[in-house]
C-alpha cells in the first residue's frame, strides 16, 4: 500500500510531482542534495496552490491541508520511510546512478523506486539499483499539475505488481496513463522532439522566422504552443540531450540534433530558465532571438 512518496529532486518536476501528491492525500518529502533548493521549492509549490486556489480550482482549506503533508531536507535517510521514491533528477545518466547509490541503501526493502526520465532506458537504469523488478519509469509531463497524462514504461525486469502498484498510484492522481515500451525517448518525446528539431531546422535553413514558424504551427496545425515557444519551455539543454539518446540509441540521421540547437545550448542560451532561447524573455515581452 504506498502512502509515503519521496521525491528526489527540488526542480520544476520534483515541485510538480510532490504538489499533485499532496493534493491526492499522500505524505510527501522532498529530497534534494544542495539544501539551498528547499526553500525555494516549498515557495513555488505554495504559489502553484495559491493559483489554483484564486482560479477556484481548489478550497484553501484543501491547499493549507496539502501544504501540511509535504516535508523537505538535504537529508536522504529521511527517504527511509518512503512506499515509492520517484526520482526527478537532471537528465543525466550518471547523475541518475549515483544517487541510485546513494538512495537505495536507505529506502526499505519493499520500496519501489521510479524515475521521472523523459528518454533514458529503463532497463539500464534498473541494472545499477538494488532493485531491479521493483523499479520502472513514471514519466510525468510538464507542468505536472496541469498535464493529465503520465507515461508508464517498465524495464525488462519490472515485476507486475510494481507495474499495478504504480499504473494505481497514478490513477489516484487524476492522471491519464498512456504505457510505453522502453526503447528511447517512450511516446511522448519520440514524436514531439524531432518535430521541434525540425522546426529548429526549418529556422536554421532559413524557410521561416522564428515567429513565422510558432504562428505556422499554432495556426495551422492548431497546436497550443508553437514548436520553438514550446522547446525554450522545455529547455534547449533538454531538447538537446533527448535528441541526443534518440540518435545515440536509434542510430538513425533522422535524430541528428539541429546544429542550430547545439549552438544554442553551447552559448547557455536555454530558454525561458536562462532568459534567452529562441526568444529574449528579459524584456516585457518575449523577443525573437533570430
Amino acid at each position: 500500500m504506498i502512502k509515503n512518496i519521496g521525491i528526489i529532486g527540488a526542480g520544476q518536476m520534483g515541485c510538480g510531482i510532490a504538489h499533485v501528491s499532496a493534493v491526492a492525500g499522500y505524505k510527501v518529502h522532498i529530497y534534494d542534495v544542495a539544501k539551498e533548493r528547499i526553500e525555494p521549492a516549498l515557495a513555488t509549490i505554495n504559489g502553484n496552490l495559491a493559483r489554483q486556489v484564486s482560479s477556484g480550482k481548489m478550497s484553501d482549506d484543501a491547499r493549507n491541508q496539502a501544504l501540511s503533508r509535504i516535508t523537505a531536507s538535504a537529508d536522504v535517510n529521511d527517504l527511509a520511510n518512503a512506499d515509492l521514491v520517484i526520482e526527478a533528477a537532471t537528465e543525466d545518466e550518471s547523475v541518475k546512478r549515483k544517487i541510485y547509490a546513494q538512495v537505495c541503501p536507505v529506502l526499505k526493502p519493499e520500496a519501489i523506486l521510479a524515475t521521472n526520465t523523459s528518454s533514458l532506458s529503463i532497463t539500464r537504469l534498473a541494472s545499477s539499483t538494488d532493485r531491479a523488478e521493483r523499479f520502472m519509469g513514471i514519466h510525468f509531463m510538464n507542468p505536472v499539475p496541469v498535464m493529465k497524462l503520465v507515461e508508464l514504461v517498465r524495464g525488462i525486469a519490472t515485476d507486475e505488481e510494481t507495474f499495478q502498484a504504480a499504473r494505481e498510484f497514478v490513477n489516484t492522481l487524476d492522471k491519464t496513463t498512456t504505457v510505453a515500451e522502453d526503447f528511447p525517448a517512450f511516446i511522448v518525446n519520440r514524436i514531439l522532439l524531432p518535430m521541434i528539431n525540425e522546426a529548429i531546422y526549418t529556422l536554421y535553413e532559413g524557410v521561416g522566422t522564428v515567429e513565422a514558424i510558432d504562428t505556422a504551427m499554432r495556426l495551422g496545425a492548431n497546436h497550443p504552443m508553437g514548436p520553438l515557444q514550446l522547446a525554450d519551455f522545455i529547455g534547449l539543454d533538454t531538447c538537446l540531450s533527448i535528441m541526443q539518446v534518440l540518435h545515440d540509441g536509434l542510430a538513425d540521421s533522422k535524430y541528428r540534433p539541429c546544429p542550430l540547437l547545439v549552438k544554442y545550448v553551447e552559448a547557455g542560451w536555454l530558454g525561458r530558465k536562462s532568459g534567452r532561447g529562441f526568444y529574449d524573455y528579459r524584456g516585457e515581452h518575449p523577443v525573437p532571438t533570430r
